[in-house]
C-alpha cells in the first residue's frame, strides 16, 4: 500500500466475503470524481476487508454527501463502511484495552495528565474489572466487556469504539487476541506491546520462553496489530540483559518499565504522524527530524567492532598474481 498520509481520505469496507464488493465501491467513487490512489484487500476467517486511499480534493460532491452515499451502499451490501477524511485525523482520541496488569495503563495516564500524550484517553475497556479504580482515579470511563472467564464481547467492544469515536486503540497488556472483525476496522490503528524482541517468543509467557531458551539478551516490542498473532509491523523495541538464574518475576521487573517506555514512544510516533507502514514495515517519514529511540541506544553502535568485514582483509583484497 502507499503510505498513509494526511493528504488522502481512508475508506475501509468490512463484511462477509461476497462477490462484487470491490466493483460496487470503486464504481461509486469513480462516479463522484474520487481518485483512487491505492487499494488493498484481505480475507481472514470469512471476513472481507478493503482499505482504499483516495484523493477527494477534486470530487464533485460534498464530504457529507459522499459519507451518506457510502452508508447507503453499505446498507445495500450489508457491510460496514467507514470514511476518514484528512481533517478527521486532527483530533485524536484513544481507547485503551486492558486486562489486569497496570503498568502500561499507569504510564499512559501519567503522560496524559502531564500533557505529554498528544491525545485524549476517552475510554478504558477491560475484559476484567481489576483496573477500574485506576481509570476512575483519572475520571475516565471504564467498561468491563468480559464474562466471568474474561472472554470479551467483541460486539460490545465495537459499539464502544464507535461511541467514543476512537482514532487509536492501545493494547496496554490486553491479554486477548482481537478477531479480524476488530482488526480489519482499525488497521494500522491498533498498537500493542509484547514482552519479547519479536519475532522471537510470540504468544503467552514470553519472559518464561526467554528463560527456557537460555537467551542472554531479551527485550520488548511495540507493534501494530494484524490478524497474525504478534507479527504486525514493529514500531519500537527495547533490550536488556538477562541475569543468570533469573526468574520470570525478575524479568518482569526489568521489562515492564521498558514495555511502558516503548509503548509510549510508539503512541507518540503514531499520533504525530511520524511513521507509516510500507510493505509490512514501519518507516519514519523524516528520519532526520526525529530523535526517537526506535531500537537500542545509539551508544551501542560505538561499542560494536567495525572490523573485520568479509573481503576487506589484506590477504583477500590483494589481487592474485
Amino acid at each position: 500500500m502507499v503510505a498513509v498520509t494526511r493528504e488522502f481520505t481512508e475508506i475501509t469496507v468490512v463484511g462477509d466475503d461476497e462477490t462484487g464488493l470491490i466493483a460496487n465501491v470503486t464504481s461509486l467513487l469513480f462516479e463522484r470524481g474520487v481518485n483512487i490512489e491505492d487499494l488493498d484487500q484481505a480475507v481472514r476467517e470469512g471476513v472481507f476487508r478493503m482499505t482504499t486511499m483516495v484523493d477527494t480534493s477534486e470530487m464533485i460532491v460534498t464530504e457529507e454527501t459522499l459519507r451518506n452515499d457510502l452508508q447507503d451502499l453499505a446498507a445495500e451490501l450489508d457491510v460496514d463502511i467507514t470514511v476518514r477524511f484528512p481533517k478527521d485525523r486532527e483530533t485524536q482520541s484513544i481507547a485503551v484495552l486492558v486486562t489486569k496488569e497496570s503498568h502500561c495503563l499507569e504510564a499512559i495516564f501519567e503522560a496524559w495528565a502531564s500533557g505529554n500524550l498528544g491525545a485524549d484517553v476517552e475510554v478504558v475497556i477491560g475484559n476484567h474489572p481489576d483496573l477500574q479504580p485506576l481509570a476512575e482515579k483519572y475520571e475516565v470511563p471504564f467498561h468491563d466487556i468480559g464474562d466471568e472467564k474474561g472472554t470479551p464481547d467483541e460486539d460490545e467492544l465495537l459499539d464502544l469504539l464507535a461511541e467514543y469515536d476512537t482514532d487509536l486503540i492501545v493494547l496496554a497488556r490486553y491479554m486477548r487476541i482481537l478477531s479480524p472483525d476488530v482488526v480489519f476496522r482499525y488497521e494500522n490503528r491498533i498498537i500493542n506491546v509484547h514482552p519479547s524482541l519479536l519475532p522471537s517468543f510470540p504468544g503467552a509467557s514470553a519472559y518464561m520462553q526467554a528463560i527456557e531458551e537460555g537467551v542472554r539478551i531479551a527485550g520488548v516490542t511495540a507493534h501494530y496489530v494484524t490478524t497474525d498473532l504478534d507479527q504486525g509491523p514493529v514500531i519500537t523495541q527495547r533490550v536488556f540483559n538477562v541475569p543468570p538464574e533469573a526468574t520470570e518475576e525478575e524479568l518482569q521487573e526489568i521489562g515492564q518499565p521498558l514495555e511502558a517506555e516503548a509503548l509510549l514512544e510508539a503512541i507518540d510516533l503514531h499520533l504525530n504522524d511520524e511513521i507509516y507502514v510500507h510493505r509490512g514495515r514501519t518507516r519514519l517519514r523524516e528520519p532526520e527530524e526525529t530523535d526517537a529511540q526506535l531500537g537500542a541506544p545509539e551508544q551501542l553502535d560505538d561499542l560494536n567492532p567495525d572490523r573485520p568485514i568479509d573481503g576487506l582483509g589484506e590477504i583477500v583484497s590483494e589481487p592474485s598474481e
